[in-house]
């Protein structure tokens, strides 16, 4: 692609909510555009907790319905909700309100296509270049608004689906970030095994303004102590949109998305499901899980950070399962994105079926000592001289040896990352200190 996405960032549009671009005037504008692109006529809405959500939903469904779709509102849904019911009920696509991991006080939208995936960047690049279009497509043509409350239970109960009665485990608890879960895991606990034993949810009660605040992905102490402290076995944590995922051993330690790859691509290929061969992942990825793939016989592909870009990359490659560090897993068996819900039973299926014990995973993994560090940025992307900080980069490779160092923009957050691994936890250190301090000016 020759041009580049000015709204859409990695992960949709993205801003504080009420200002910049997300307004209600860009939301509806977003809609209508999205409909004029895609042409669908049967949309699937859903959303998180935030506050500004049920103002944009109104702006964004206006827009849909004025191009003449009708549109479906699943309330608070995960993001892996609505890609569920956009396959399930034939739709021609649908969005989500959501920022994800952000605080309360930012919201974003993101489409999905009529495969329940989501868009390319030259679909976004597209939606763009129709957004300031003002003539009305359609005249009198105004497509119907359902309220589908019921999808959020027949989602729940899907991936209840999933979770194999034999691979229940004794004190297990789930921490909903006070996002789009809160309303999913109670229904998906009552459809499984789960029903029957000493289960927990936490951090379910959402007011508009504490998602993510103290609990979740974003701080898995919430989960970790609350493991520990109640002789609890696992603890499942997820994000505001619930298309991550990150685990709790007893002992209170983090298994991340890294070693949850390497657990399930073992059973996927123990499974001899069609792609297990090979299994993809991001730039962020720790090196240790090259080499436990490799040892299974499984060959590694990196790809860009974002769950549709690993998405991509599976398609290109054939693989069955990709994902990223930070807990975005994608088993195409069973899901077309990230979702946290459905890693957690697939998890479980899996350290049943190969016997697994839990506790021992973190210390089995043996992950290199990793670092990541965040610059505020004061400009935008574009302006960012990366030629000049790869130039930098290219002083230090010598010295971190067999591990590497790796910088990037995020796609979601004002920031640049830095990421220092290597065999040595000193050298991870003293450069990620040196990286930092150089790298200032060009933020």
């Amino acid at each position: 692609m020759n041009k580049e996405r000015k709204l859409f960032g990695t992960d949709g549009v993205r801003d504080l909510a009420n200002s910049g671009n997300m307004t209600p005037e860009t939301a509806l504008k977003l809609g209508r555009s999205f409909i004029r692109y895609t042409k669908g006529r049967k949309i699937v809405i859903g959303s998180d907790t935030r506050i500004s959500g049920r103002m944009l939903e109104g702006a964004l469904f206006s827009g849909i319905s004025s191009e003449g779709a009708d549109v479906y509102l699943a309330g608070i849904i995960p993001t892996p909700g609505v890609s569920w019911a956009v396959k399930n009920m034939n739709a021609d696509g649908g969005a989500v309100i959501s920022a994800s991991h952000n605080p309360a006080e930012y919201n974003g939208i993101k489409f999905l296509g009529s495969d329940g995936c989501k868009l390319s960047d030259d679909d976004e690049l597209e939606i763009e270049r129709l957004l300031e279009l003002d003539e009305r497509s359609t005249s009198g043509n105004v497509g119907k608004i359902h309220d589908s409350p019921e999808l959020v239970r027949d989602y729940a109960k899907h991936v209840a689906s999933i979770l194999n009665n034999d691979a229940v485990i004794d004190g297990v608890a789930f921490d909903c970030a006070n996002g789009a879960s809160a309303l999913s895991v109670p229904v998906m606990i009552e459809n499984t095994g789960f029903s029957g034993v000493k289960t927990s949810v936490i951090s379910r009660d959402y007011d508009g303004l504490n998602i993510n605040k103290s609990c979740g992905v974003m701080n898995m102490d919430n989960l970790t102590n609350y493991v520990k402290n109640n002789g609890l076995n696992l603890g499942f944590a997820f994000d505001g949109d619930a298309d991550r995922v990150l685990i709790s051993d007893k002992k209170g330690r983090i298994i991340d998305g890294d070693i949850i790859l390497w657990v399930l691509a073992k059973w996927l290929k123990a499974g001899n499901y069609s792609g297990s061969d090979k299994t993809v992942v991001t730039v962020m990825s720790n090196m240790a899980l090259e080499k436990h793939l490799s040892d299974e016989g499984i060959k590694t592909l990196r790809c860009p950070v974002g769950d549709r870009y690993v998405l991509e990359t599976m398609r290109e490659s054939g693989a069955s399962l990709g994902g990223e560090q930070s807990g975005h897993i994608i088993a195409s068996d069973f899901t077309s994105t990230g979702d946290g819900l459905c890693t957690a039973m697939l998890f479980l299926n899996a350290v049943n079926d190969l016997s697994i014990d839990t506790s021992t995973l973190v210390d089995k993994f043996g992950r290199y000592p990793q670092k990541l560090t965040n610059l505020t940025l004061t400009k935008t992307r574009d302006k960012v001289d990366m030629n000049a900080i790869n130039d930098i980069v290219n002083e230090y490779n010598e010295k971190v040896g067999s591990g590497r160092i790796f910088i990037r923009t995020s796609g979601t957050e004002p920031l640049l990352r830095i990421l220092v691994e290597a065999p040595e936890i000193k050298v991870v250190e003293e450069l990620s200190q040196i990286l930092s301090s150089r790298l200032k000016e060009y933020c």
